[in-house]
């Protein structure tokens, strides 16, 4: 049998939770980790970088979009409320039409973006900001572990890290969340998860929503 070493705090208890078993639809197990709670999709049965690119290029989401917008407003309203402005940020992962870094920008904040397969420049990934943001990017991640090790030495001191991604229940509902049968979706933070981060980091968490963390680098 396969080891199934968590991919966020490289532990090894991590049990089968639940197997997803649709013909047709998809088939793989998630595990989840005894020591910091993430639920994970285990190497073996992630998509290639071919297909993922390919399952992300049917994504329309661009400026003008109200509906979307609005969606992304969830993690620009608690990050104006935490930064001031001029501010200088990154949205990481941010996609091909980079909503969030200009609805930031018009918000009197400075904001770049990087995202692997659509704004791939590293330059953003060499310099320290005052605040990053990840909307639902976190749940595709293979190494979060590794991320978030990045993206925290990314932070100028006081600086905040947010992230949005929906959080992980009881298995009771796990097995029937539609959002675990993307199969680009391969970790599920719960706020368990989030607070072993914070702990484990010396961050101050703050859960803002029902699918966004603040997480503050100590000042």
């Amino acid at each position: 049998m396969p080891l199934n070493r968590c991919p966020l705090c490289r532990g090894l208890e991590t049990p089968l939770f639940h197997r997803e078993d649709r013909p047709r639809v998809l088939y793989r197990e998630y595990h989840r980790c005894l020591r910091c709670g993430l639920t994970f999709v285990p190497s073996r049965y992630h998509l290639s970088a071919k297909e993922e690119k390919a399952y992300y290029d049917l994504h329309e989401n661009q400026d003008g979009d109200g509906g979307y917008e609005r969606f992304l407003g969830r993690m620009l309203t608690p990050l104006l409320e935490r930064v001031g402005p001029g501010a200088a940020g990154l949205d990481f992962g941010c996609g091909a039409g980079q909503v969030l870094v200009n609805m930031c920008r018009r918000a009197g904040l400075s904001c770049v973006g990087y995202d692997l397969y659509y704004h791939p420049d590293p330059a953003p990934l060499e310099i320290r900001h005052d605040f990053i943001i990840s909307t639902e990017v976190f749940e595709h991640l293979t190494d979060p572990g590794g991320v978030l090790e990045q993206l925290q030495a990314l932070l100028r001191p006081g600086g905040w890290l947010g992230i949005m991604t929906k959080r992980a229940l009881d298995r009771q509902r796990f097995v029937r969340w539609h959002y675990t049968l993307d199969p680009t979706h391969v970790c599920f933070f719960s706020e368990q998860t989030f607070r072993w981060i914070a702990a484990q980091t010396g961050m101050a968490l703050e859960v803002v929503g029902n699918d966004v963390v603040m997480i503050r680098k100590p000042g």
